[in-house]
């Protein structure tokens, strides 16, 4: 059965982009369009097997939304991959001490995100 990826951005051109890149790589996709609603939707799963999340979104930005998933028992080491416009140092050791597993700055490289995503789901 092929992994679940949740995406969560509030582009939804970003979306788009994403779930096509990882949907034409063999992967299933979930959206969210912020991570208030990424964790009322990994709250109903158990099956996410990776998250891709932007930094900057309303409600609930990628930071508070990893360090929630982080908190919970079955999600606690999926891998976490921050993919935003945002490429300051200070930003991505944030992003790291929150449990961000990786970070690609966008606009992303199709090729290179499959790759990211193929090494953090082995």
């Amino acid at each position: 059965m092929a992994k679940l990826i949740m995406t969560v951005d509030d582009s939804t051109s970003i979306r788009q982009m994403v779930s096509f890149t990882l949907t034409s790589a063999g992967y299933q996709v979930v959206e969210a369009v912020d991570g208030s609603d990424a964790l009322s939707k990994i709250g109903d799963s158990s099956t996410i097997d990776m998250l891709i999340t932007d930094l900057n979104m309303p409600n609930l930005d990628g930071i508070g939304l990893i360090k929630n998933v982080r908190t919970q028992q079955r999600h606690r080491f999926i891998p976490i991959l921050l993919l935003t416009t945002e490429s300051q140092e200070a930003k991505k050791q944030e992003g790291k001490a929150a449990g961000a597993s990786g970070w690609i700055v966008k606009p992303f490289n199709a090729t290179q995100l499959v790759e990211v995503v193929r090494k953090l789901l082995k």
